[in-house]
């Protein structure tokens, strides 16, 4: 049985669509049920196809390691809550709960 550890609410705009979860064996994301049998949805990202079926992988999925900040913005994220520039959901956790896009990410 794989573990899980830390998880994110994945919202689009303020509707949940799905759950990240940090795994002993890297990362998994589902859509939410809910969401799913909604009208007018859209996926979190074109790489993450609308499906019922979780997505594993054994890195942060490329979309969600895309919307941390960069730069001078990292550093200040680093500083400011002591998150090591390699625990790639922390800081997911701590700097995107308010993105420039549609995509926000609070914890679970």
């Amino acid at each position: 049985m794989v573990m899980s550890y830390r998880k994110a609410d994945i919202y689009i705009y303020e509707t949940k669509a799905g759950l990240l979860e940090e795994t002993d064996t890297g990362y998994r994301f589902t859509y939410e049920a809910d969401y799913l049998a909604g009208s007018n949805i859209e996926p979190v990202s074109l790489t993450l196809p609308l499906q019922e079926e979780p997505y594993e992988s054994n890195i942060l999925f490329p979309f969600f390691d895309g919307i941390i900040p960069e730069g001078w913005l990292l550093e200040v994220v680093e500083e400011t809550w002591k998150v090591n520039p390699k625990d790639r959901m922390g800081l997911l956790l701590v700097s995107c709960k308010d993105t420039i896009g549609n995509i926000s990410v609070r914890e679970s």
